[in-house]
This record gives C-alpha cells, structure tokens and sequence, in this order.
C-alpha cells in the first residue's frame, strides 16, 4: 500500500512492481492510475500545490543497505589503516594516505570488489541523518534491526517532528514498541473497512501481551 501511495504521489523511492508468479503485470501502476489524491490547504487557508522536495518513501531495504554500506566503509577503512601501520607507517600518515585521491581510489577498488556483509544498530543514526524538516516520509517497518530501547527512541523522535518540525509520516509498522509510542492515527489493514483502533487492541500486539504475561508466569512457577 505504501508503495502505491509513493507512485501516486511520485515520491522519490517510489517503486514499480512488475514482477509476480503469474507474469508481468503491473498492479501497482494500476492501482496508483486509479487513486486520487488533495494536498489540502496550509494553516493560512492556501491550497497546497505541491509536496515538500525532501519527501520520500523509505523502505527497510533501503535502511539495511545504507548500514551495510555505512559499516563496510568503516570496516574496510579501519582494517587498511591497521595493514599500512604494520607496514610501517605512523598511524597518522596512514589516515593521511587513506583520505589522499590515490587511498580513496584503492579504497573505493576493495569495496567494489567485495559483497555487502553485517547489518548493525546504525539505523538510528541513518534516520537522525536522513529525516529533515516539512517534509512527508513514508516509512516501510523503520523498527527493523532496532533494538525495542531504539525503537521507544525512533517514535520519539518521529513525535517530536511531527509536532515541532512540520513533518508527517505514514508508516507502516507490526512494532509494539512503537505502536505504543508514537501519537498516531492507527489504522488497522487486518479489518475489512481498515479500522481506526487503540494500538493495545491490535492482535499482533494481544500476542505479544499474552505471551509475555504467560512466559512471567511459567518463570514464577519455575523459580517456585
């Protein structure tokens, strides 16, 4: 669905889903043609006549490979300033060296060369960093690889933007963490007529109740 909202609005990140087990058919195109969409007004009663430039559809791929690719630059730039220093370099000329045309292009070499590993708690960091003011974000599962702490953060700040910086976000989320957390219309796709609910009555997040309530019971009975 987010996608499709994405294409609607031609937002950058947007994709064009062609491919499915019974050929080439683009549903999403499809289902975008038959959309229709206001901007609304602004808070002086003028109608809005575009989308603020930074919107964008974030998707948690596109989070996964920007940590890949965040990590292994680190990686690769640590483990080649320790290799120059073995060599006999001081480790300032090392860094020297790395940052010169000729270190970046060997850099830039390796990692061509090399496949994309690790995934870490840099996620965080890529929203701090990518996340600007007035702008519209759709956001596909941004809890992945986030630790529930990070999570409980994450909502936080999406709060904090929403509020004070003029943004709004659509998100698409099973997190209960941030489901609890964020100050949101929740809209629940399970239902037939996509209702509005609490988030403590969603069913993913009773699961989630339930099995922790009964796993502190099975541990109480245990230490009994």
């Amino acid at each position: 669905m987010l996608n499709v909202i994405a294409n609607c609005l031609q937002l950058k990140g947007k994709e064009y889903a062609t491919s499915n087990s019974f050929g080439t058919v683009d549903y999403c195109g499809t289902f975008s043609a038959e959309c229709s969409y206001s901007l609304g007004e602004d808070e002086y009663g003028s109608q809005i006549r575009k989308l603020p430039e930074n919107s964008r559809y974030i998707k948690s791929e596109d989070i996964l490979y920007e940590i890949k690719k965040i990590q292994q630059k680190q990686i690769l730039s640590d483990g080649m300033e320790y290799d120059y220093v073995q060599k006999g370099m001081s480790l300032s000329e090392a860094k020297r060296y790395l940052s010169s045309i000729e270190g970046c292009n060997q850099k830039e070499y390796i990692m061509f060369a090399q496949e994309k590993y690790s995934n870490g708690e840099t996620s965080l960091q890529y929203f701090e960093e990518y996340l600007q003011p007035n702008s519209l974000y759709l956001l596909d599962e941004p809890e992945v690889s986030l630790s529930p702490a990070n999570q409980v953060v994450l909502a936080e700040g999406i709060n904090k933007m929403s509020r004070l910086l003029q943004c709004q976000f659509v998100i698409a989320t099973h997190s209960p963490f941030m489901l609890g957390t964020l100050n949101a219309k929740i809209y629940n796709l399970d239902t037939k007529e996509y209702d509005v609910e609490k988030w403590s009555d969603l069913e993913n997040v009773r699961y989630f109740y339930d099995f922790s309530k009964n796993m502190k019971r099975n541990l109480s009975d245990a230490g009994a």
